[in-house]
């Protein structure tokens, strides 16, 4: 542990927004958590292609993807996504992050994550929601320390290849709109 909680002593990673040159490495760092089965439901890597409608939906105005880099190196991502596509819920985004597995358990995830909650109230947001697998003890743990609630469970509703997961929803007030 005392190897990876140095990783960020020496430079710690700055903040930015992604831009069509980290798509390559975005999809590496997704694709080096599907083997795990922790973090997300696909069960084969993804392209870049793959992933390009879904990188460019998201916009600076209102769904941000931001990439955290250390050394001209991205080492991990968070986007605020569309929750659901209905007027109603335009206040709300859906917030991923990953982080590149020789940086974990190192602060890059909860430096993403803080950013994000910060520069919420400025894109209109005032609720985030993290969909999660029940069994992702490490995300959890992070969104709990930043302030999310667990707000629902659905019981087995992913099935992977070793039986049924559930996932459950971790929200966070932000506050009110600032737009």
């Amino acid at each position: 542990m005392a190897h990876r909680e140095g990783l960020l002593s020496a430079a710690s990673p700055s903040i930015r927004l992604a831009t069509d040159v980290d798509l390559p490495a975005i999809v590496a760092i997704y694709n080096a958590a599907i083997p795990e089965h922790q973090a997300t439901a696909d069960l084969h890597p993804v392209t870049s292609e793959d992933r390009y409608g879904w990188f460019a939906a998201h916009d600076t105005e209102r769904h941000p993807l931001w990439v955290a880099e250390q050394d001209a190196e991205v080492i991990g991502w968070l986007s605020l996504s569309t929750f659901y596509p209905r007027k109603a819920w335009e206040p709300t985004a859906e917030v991923s992050f990953y982080v590149d597995p020789t940086h974990q358990r190192s602060g890059v995830g909860r430096r993403l994550l803080a950013h994000a909650i910060a520069a919420a109230p400025n894109l209109g947001l005032c609720t985030m929601i993290a969909v999660v697998f029940g069994h992702n003890e490490a995300s959890l743990r992070l969104l709990q320390s930043a302030g999310f609630q667990l707000w629902g469970r659905l019981p087995g509703v992913t099935h992977m290849p070793e039986g049924r997961r559930d996932v459950v929803l971790y929200g966070r007030e932000i506050g009110a709109v600032q737009r």
